[in-house]
């Protein structure tokens, strides 16, 4: 055996298995690990800062060449937090309300170096559950009376064929409606006739004509990037609160911007999406993929919709019996729903304090939901509806917040149908017992944690079920 020399190492020397493979195979070694491999000494590295809800920051040196995924990825790493694909870096312009998630495959320095130094810009580490939903959903995102296909396409296109028409380079779907524009240099605004073609988009002088000579270019997106409007009407001066605008690059401006605004949340959506699609094109849906390839029956473009473990396996059974059963009939389910409320509102006041007074226990169960990451203390309606809408416009994102107009009261916020909704859930007393109900008293819960878990496994009176909750996260 020849004495071993210096600088050999396991990696170096085949004939040593190496017993942590997963520190080679890894796609995030490069970040994770720099001072350990030789190559990513060479690579010019950049110091980043990133922000979370709460305020804290966190910087990072990383490499010049990271993308917005893969620094999500390091967060995620670093912080311990679950990988649901959702996570994604948002960049928000504080002077002029304006906001964007960064795609996936941007790189963030050179997102970065189109800052100018005008502009207060930030970069947010947060959850974005709509960033990918139109391709599990792509007929909600695109409405018929806002989309149209070429005369050859047949009128009924299935699931996929809508998205291959987007992703396709030869044809595209035009998209078509009315939206408020901002005069250049001028507060005043005009309602016009737009279209989203390939070549870009336009607006038309002559009511809705589509004919050539009565278009009008307005903008096309290789030299720009799309932002939402995060303020509304304040700072725009808008005709309504869904605006989005076409910001050039390296150009902080106002005078700058081309500034849009739809009548409706869905039609803003609409246009949004589809001048994604538009952009970036196969590149959206690789990133989308990304996450999922390897996988059997993930091939390319044979999309349906993606469900997670836990939701495909919610199924109401009944377990009274010496075999477990499926209960089938909705009404049935139901009413086992309505009595495991009813069963957990008997057993809270054990899970609670088994050992405490009533006093004690019926001000334990009015605080135990600060400590939930769902629960936001004395934020405002609009505050509400904000942190939702970052979150993305998805059927099941909540929180719960105090009431502002009733202080004894709780609102639980809720997003459904690209639209926010409100409920208020009202304490109740009974025989010195206080409950929580969402429907007058037909189901009470001896606190918000168990109406919280209750909604998650069942509708209910809700319009869907609670699936993701915005949370304040830190860094």
């Amino acid at each position: 055996n020849r004495r071993k020399k210096k600088g050999d190492s396991i990696l170096e020397n085949p004939s040593i298995p190496n017993p942590f493979p997963e520190l080679c195979c890894s796609p995030f070694a490069s970040v994770l690990s720099a001072g350990l491999l030789p190559k990513a000494t060479s690579r010019k590295k950049q110091v980043i800062k990133v922000y979370s809800e709460d305020d804290t920051s966190r910087a990072l040196e990383v490499p010049s060449d990271i993308t917005a995924r893969d620094v999500c990825q390091l967060l995620i790493l670093k912080n311990h937090y679950v990988d649901d694909h959702s996570w994604t870096l948002f960049e928000q312009l504080t002077h002029t309300g304006l906001g964007r998630a960064i795609e996936d495959h941007e790189l963030v320095v050179e997102v970065q170096s189109n800052w100018v130094m005008e502009e207060e810009t930030k970069l947010y580490f947060r959850k974005n559950y709509a960033k990918y939903e139109f391709f599990k959903n792509p007929l909600s995102f695109f409405p018929d009376h806002m989309i149209s296909f070429p005369s050859e396409t047949s009128a009924a296109l299935s699931h996929s064929g809508i998205l291959q028409m987007f992703l396709s380079s030869s044809t595209y779907p035009e998209i078509h409606g009315y939206l408020h524009a901002k005069e250049q240099g001028k507060k005043s605004w005009k309602k016009l006739y737009f279209l989203l073609r390939r070549s870009g988009l336009y607006f038309s002088t002559k009511g809705t004509s589509k004919e050539p000579r009565h278009l009008q270019f307005f903008c096309e997106f290789s030299n720009s990037d799309m932002y939402m409007s995060l303020t509304g009407k304040k700072i725009s001066g808008a005709p309504t609160n869904y605006g989005f605008c076409f910001k050039p690059n390296k150009s902080g401006r106002t005078r700058d911007l081309k500034q849009l605004c739809a009548d409706d949340e869905q039609s803003r959506t609409c246009w949004m999406t589809a001048i994604r699609l538009l952009k970036y094109g196969m590149q959206l849906y690789q990133n989308y993929m990304q996450p999922y390839q390897g996988r059997s029956g993930c091939n390319p473009l044979n999309i349906t919709p993606m469900r997670s473990i836990s939701e495909n396996s919610l199924v109401a059974m009944d377990f009274s019996g010496h075999r477990s059963r499926i209960i089938e009939n909705p009404t049935e389910a139901l009413s086992v729903a309505v009595e495991e409320g009813l069963a957990w509102r008997r057993r809270g006041c054990l899970r609670l304090n088994s050992h405490g007074s009533p006093i004690a226990m019926s001000n334990m169960g009015m605080s135990i939901h600060r400590s939930q990451s769902w629960f936001h203390h004395k934020i405002s309606r609009e505050e509400a509806q904000r942190l939702i809408l970052q979150h993305g416009l998805v059927d099941g994102v909540f929180l719960v917040r105090d009431s502002q107009s009733n202080p004894k009261t709780f609102v639980l916020s809720l997003s459904h149908g690209l639209k926010i909704k409100h409920f208020q859930i009202v304490p109740l007393e009974d025989d010195g017992k206080l409950f929580y109900t969402l429907d007058d008293g037909h189901t009470r819960f001896t606190d918000l944690i168990q109406l919280v878990e209750f909604y998650q496994l069942n509708k209910g009176v809700l319009p869907c079920k609670l699936k993701h909750y915005c949370a304040r996260i830190a860094l």
